[in-house]
Protein backbone atom coordinates (compact mmCIF):
# COMPACT_ATOMS: atom_id res chain seq x y z
CA UNK A 1 0.00 0.00 0.00
CA UNK A 2 1.05 3.37 -0.03
CA UNK A 3 0.25 6.02 2.74
CA UNK A 4 -2.34 7.21 1.18
CA UNK A 5 -4.05 3.62 0.31
CA UNK A 6 -3.08 2.62 4.16
CA UNK A 7 -4.79 5.84 5.37
CA UNK A 8 -7.75 5.18 3.92
CA UNK A 9 -8.15 1.77 4.91
CA UNK A 10 -8.10 3.34 8.69
CA UNK A 11 -10.39 5.52 8.08
CA UNK A 12 -13.17 3.36 5.91
CA UNK A 13 -12.64 0.88 8.94
CA UNK A 14 -13.20 3.95 11.90
CA UNK A 15 -16.24 4.52 10.07
CA UNK A 16 -17.63 1.15 10.64
CA UNK A 17 -16.67 0.98 13.92
CA UNK A 18 -18.29 3.92 14.39
CA UNK A 19 -21.45 2.55 12.79
CA UNK A 20 -21.63 -0.71 14.71
CA UNK A 21 -20.95 -2.61 11.15
CA UNK A 22 -17.67 -4.06 10.95
CA UNK A 23 -16.36 -6.47 8.10
CA UNK A 24 -16.29 -9.83 7.99
CA UNK A 25 -13.06 -11.26 7.94
CA UNK A 26 -11.48 -14.76 9.08
CA UNK A 27 -9.68 -13.99 12.04
CA UNK A 28 -9.69 -18.05 12.49
CA UNK A 29 -7.14 -21.30 11.81
CA UNK A 30 -6.97 -20.37 7.83
CA UNK A 31 -5.29 -17.04 8.64
CA UNK A 32 -3.84 -17.59 11.87
CA UNK A 33 -1.66 -20.02 9.25
CA UNK A 34 -1.65 -18.04 6.43
CA UNK A 35 0.57 -15.40 8.97
CA UNK A 36 3.21 -17.88 10.24
CA UNK A 37 5.56 -17.22 7.51
CA UNK A 38 5.48 -13.46 7.66
CA UNK A 39 3.30 -10.60 7.89
CA UNK A 40 3.37 -7.40 6.22
CA UNK A 41 1.12 -4.70 8.13
CA UNK A 42 -0.30 -1.54 6.18
CA UNK A 43 0.18 0.70 9.24
CA UNK A 44 2.41 1.17 12.58
CA UNK A 45 0.33 2.61 15.28
CA UNK A 46 1.92 4.06 18.01
CA UNK A 47 -0.70 4.77 20.80
CA UNK A 48 -1.39 5.06 24.60
CA UNK A 49 -1.82 1.86 26.74
CA UNK A 50 -5.50 2.77 27.79
CA UNK A 51 -7.93 -0.32 27.64
CA UNK A 52 -10.57 1.46 26.07
CA UNK A 53 -7.87 2.55 23.18
CA UNK A 54 -7.64 -1.14 20.94
CA UNK A 55 -6.32 -0.03 17.41
CA UNK A 56 -7.20 -3.13 16.01
CA UNK A 57 -10.93 -2.93 16.72
CA UNK A 58 -11.10 1.14 16.70
CA UNK A 59 -9.88 0.54 12.96
CA UNK A 60 -11.81 -2.37 12.32
CA UNK A 61 -8.59 -4.22 11.32
CA UNK A 62 -7.69 -7.99 11.36
CA UNK A 63 -4.73 -10.35 12.33
CA UNK A 64 -1.47 -8.95 10.21
CA UNK A 65 -3.19 -5.62 9.35
CA UNK A 66 -1.63 -3.39 11.91
CA UNK A 67 1.28 -3.41 13.87
CA UNK A 68 1.39 -1.88 17.36
CA UNK A 69 3.03 -0.20 19.79
CA UNK A 70 1.65 1.13 23.01
CA UNK A 71 2.81 3.06 25.86
CA UNK A 72 1.06 5.71 28.49
CA UNK A 73 0.92 8.54 27.06
CA UNK A 74 2.79 7.44 24.01
CA UNK A 75 5.82 8.24 25.16
CA UNK A 76 8.61 7.89 23.34
CA UNK A 77 11.86 6.12 24.51
CA UNK A 78 14.32 4.45 22.39
CA UNK A 79 12.97 1.03 22.65
CA UNK A 80 10.15 2.93 20.76
CA UNK A 81 11.78 4.05 18.04
CA UNK A 82 13.18 0.92 17.46
CA UNK A 83 10.16 -0.67 17.28
CA UNK A 84 8.59 1.72 14.90
CA UNK A 85 11.75 1.91 12.75
CA UNK A 86 11.27 -2.11 12.77
CA UNK A 87 7.40 -1.92 11.31
CA UNK A 88 8.86 0.58 8.48
CA UNK A 89 12.21 -0.13 7.57
CA UNK A 90 11.62 -4.68 8.26
CA UNK A 91 8.01 -4.96 7.69
CA UNK A 92 7.29 -2.27 5.14
CA UNK A 93 4.81 -0.22 6.68
CA UNK A 94 3.78 3.14 4.52
CA UNK A 95 1.98 4.34 7.44
CA UNK A 96 2.80 5.69 11.45
CA UNK A 97 -0.15 7.00 12.99
CA UNK A 98 0.52 8.64 16.65
CA UNK A 99 -3.15 7.70 18.52
CA UNK A 100 -4.00 9.76 21.18
CA UNK A 101 -7.60 10.01 22.93
CA UNK A 102 -9.48 12.30 25.52
CA UNK A 103 -9.57 11.55 29.12
CA UNK A 104 -5.91 10.19 28.87
CA UNK A 105 -4.66 9.75 32.95
CA UNK A 106 -1.20 10.32 31.93
CA UNK A 107 -1.69 13.91 30.10
CA UNK A 108 -4.69 14.58 33.05
CA UNK A 109 -1.61 13.62 35.53
CA UNK A 110 1.08 16.06 33.63
CA UNK A 111 -2.15 18.65 33.43
CA UNK A 112 -2.25 18.07 37.31
CA UNK A 113 1.73 18.41 37.90
CA UNK A 114 2.06 21.57 36.27
CA UNK A 115 -1.04 23.31 37.88
CA UNK A 116 -0.07 22.18 41.46
CA UNK A 117 3.70 21.02 41.43
CA UNK A 118 2.14 17.61 42.88
CA UNK A 119 4.14 14.48 41.63
CA UNK A 120 2.43 11.00 40.71
CA UNK A 121 4.06 8.42 43.05
CA UNK A 122 6.72 6.09 41.81
CA UNK A 123 7.52 5.25 37.90
CA UNK A 124 4.44 6.69 37.24
CA UNK A 125 6.31 10.13 37.95
CA UNK A 126 8.52 9.00 34.78
CA UNK A 127 5.43 9.01 32.55
CA UNK A 128 4.83 12.53 33.38
CA UNK A 129 8.08 13.36 32.85
CA UNK A 130 8.38 12.61 29.13
CA UNK A 131 4.80 14.32 28.51
CA UNK A 132 5.77 17.98 29.82
CA UNK A 133 8.20 18.75 27.03
CA UNK A 134 5.70 18.28 24.41
CA UNK A 135 3.46 20.60 26.48
CA UNK A 136 4.82 22.88 29.20
CA UNK A 137 4.90 25.80 26.83
CA UNK A 138 1.18 25.76 26.58
CA UNK A 139 1.00 26.47 30.36
CA UNK A 140 2.21 29.57 32.17
CA UNK A 141 0.25 32.20 34.90
CA UNK A 142 -2.61 33.02 32.30
CA UNK A 143 -3.15 29.27 32.59
CA UNK A 144 -4.35 29.38 36.10
CA UNK A 145 -7.82 30.13 36.43
CA UNK A 146 -8.45 27.47 33.78
CA UNK A 147 -10.59 24.44 34.53
CA UNK A 148 -7.79 21.42 34.66
CA UNK A 149 -9.91 19.31 31.95
CA UNK A 150 -10.30 21.66 29.64
CA UNK A 151 -6.40 22.00 30.17
CA UNK A 152 -5.74 18.10 29.74
CA UNK A 153 -7.85 18.87 26.56
CA UNK A 154 -5.34 21.32 25.43
CA UNK A 155 -2.33 18.97 25.89
CA UNK A 156 -3.63 15.82 25.05
CA UNK A 157 -3.74 17.54 21.33
CA UNK A 158 -0.21 19.49 21.79
CA UNK A 159 1.02 15.90 22.84
CA UNK A 160 -0.31 14.00 19.71
CA UNK A 161 0.86 16.82 17.36
CA UNK A 162 4.68 16.73 19.39
CA UNK A 163 5.33 13.33 19.31
CA UNK A 164 4.59 13.32 15.42
CA UNK A 165 7.64 15.75 15.17
CA UNK A 166 9.60 13.59 17.72
CA UNK A 167 9.06 10.54 15.95
CA UNK A 168 10.85 12.28 12.64
CA UNK A 169 13.26 14.58 15.04
CA UNK A 170 14.90 11.50 17.17
CA UNK A 171 15.04 8.80 14.24
CA UNK A 172 16.64 9.68 10.26
CA UNK A 173 15.16 6.80 9.39
CA UNK A 174 12.00 8.20 9.89
CA UNK A 175 12.74 11.21 8.61
CA UNK A 176 14.09 10.38 5.31
CA UNK A 177 11.22 7.40 4.71
CA UNK A 178 8.72 11.06 4.95
CA UNK A 179 11.20 12.96 2.91
CA UNK A 180 11.17 10.23 0.35
CA UNK A 181 7.56 10.06 0.61
CA UNK A 182 7.90 6.54 1.63
CA UNK A 183 6.19 7.05 4.29
CA UNK A 184 3.66 9.04 6.14
CA UNK A 185 3.26 10.14 9.89
CA UNK A 186 -0.45 11.14 11.33
CA UNK A 187 -1.28 12.15 14.39
CA UNK A 188 -4.90 10.97 15.15
CA UNK A 189 -7.18 11.96 18.55
CA UNK A 190 -10.06 8.91 19.59
CA UNK A 191 -12.87 9.98 21.04
CA UNK A 192 -13.64 7.25 23.66
CA UNK A 193 -17.56 7.97 23.35
CA UNK A 194 -18.19 8.45 19.81
CA UNK A 195 -15.77 6.32 18.61
CA UNK A 196 -14.55 8.68 15.44
CA UNK A 197 -10.83 8.90 14.86
CA UNK A 198 -10.39 12.39 13.88
CA UNK A 199 -6.75 13.76 11.98
CA UNK A 200 -5.06 16.23 13.45
CA UNK A 201 -1.00 16.33 11.97
CA UNK A 202 0.36 15.13 8.51
CA UNK A 203 3.81 14.80 7.82
CA UNK A 204 3.32 13.20 4.15
CA UNK A 205 0.96 12.36 1.98
CA UNK A 206 -2.35 10.78 2.96
CA UNK A 207 -4.88 12.67 1.01
CA UNK A 208 -6.16 14.70 3.80
CA UNK A 209 -5.50 17.79 5.60
CA UNK A 210 -5.58 17.75 9.15
CA UNK A 211 -8.15 19.71 11.43
CA UNK A 212 -7.30 22.50 12.92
Amino acid sequence: MTPKEAWASLRAGNERFVHDQPAERSQMSVRRAELTAAQHPHTVVFGCSDSRVAAEIIFDQGLGDVFVVRTAGHVVDTTVLGSIEYGVEVLGAPLIVVLGHDSCGAVGATAHTLRTGEHPPGFVRSVVDKVIPSIAELTGPADQEEDERVLADRLRTAHVRHTVETLRGYSRALDAAVTEGRVAIVGVEYDLAEGSARLIEVAGDVGEEPLR
